[in-house]
């Protein structure tokens, strides 16, 4: 196996790594759809630091490993118009993604705080497990995970 060979399997775990982090997230919102539960939320603390860790080791992974690739690869250039798009939707996707978990991140650590304080119900973690403006931007990570694949699959103008 070559060096590109190592490269593009690094890059498509991590891509992996990407996809399982939303679908895991994607899991638990809807399971926790308009709950107001703080121990259920906080029975799900678990599982989310498990995918921060995946999204955060595939955001770099892919962005990493595939501008090494696009560099590294004949067919390819860095300036390609796929290559750009999918530069562009990965810098959306952090930053939308960021903006979903940084709300619900601190809406879970205040359940785990009214959990611990024995208090079983919050009207805030109804609120924001439901149609917030978190899940929006769950929602448009996860349409933009999505084209990126559809991007890297199709590599359209390549």
């Amino acid at each position: 196996m070559s060096l590109n060979d190592w490269i593009l399997a690094l890059h498509l775990l991590a891509a992996f790594s990407l996809v399982g982090a939303e679908v895991a997230f994607s899991i638990m919102i809807a399971a926790l759809w308009r709950t107001d539960s703080t121990e259920r939320v906080t029975s799900f603390m678990t599982i989310s630091r498990v995918a921060t860790v995946l999204v955060i080791a595939g955001s770099l992974g892919t962005i990493v490993f595939g501008v090494w690739l696009a560099i590294s690869k004949d067919p390819y250039d860095l300036w390609d118009g796929w290559v750009i798009a999918a530069i562009v939707l990965w810098a959306a996707t952090a930053y939308v993604g960021q903006q979903a978990g940084q709300t619900y991140g601190t809406v879970a650590m205040e359940a785990e705080r009214l959990a611990k304080a024995a208090t079983p119900t919050s009207p805030a973690v109804a609120e924001t497990f439901g149609t917030s403006r978190a899940f929006w931007f769950h929602v448009a990570a996860t349409v933009l995970v999505i084209l990126i694949l559809i991007d890297m699959i199709w590599k359209p103008g390549a």
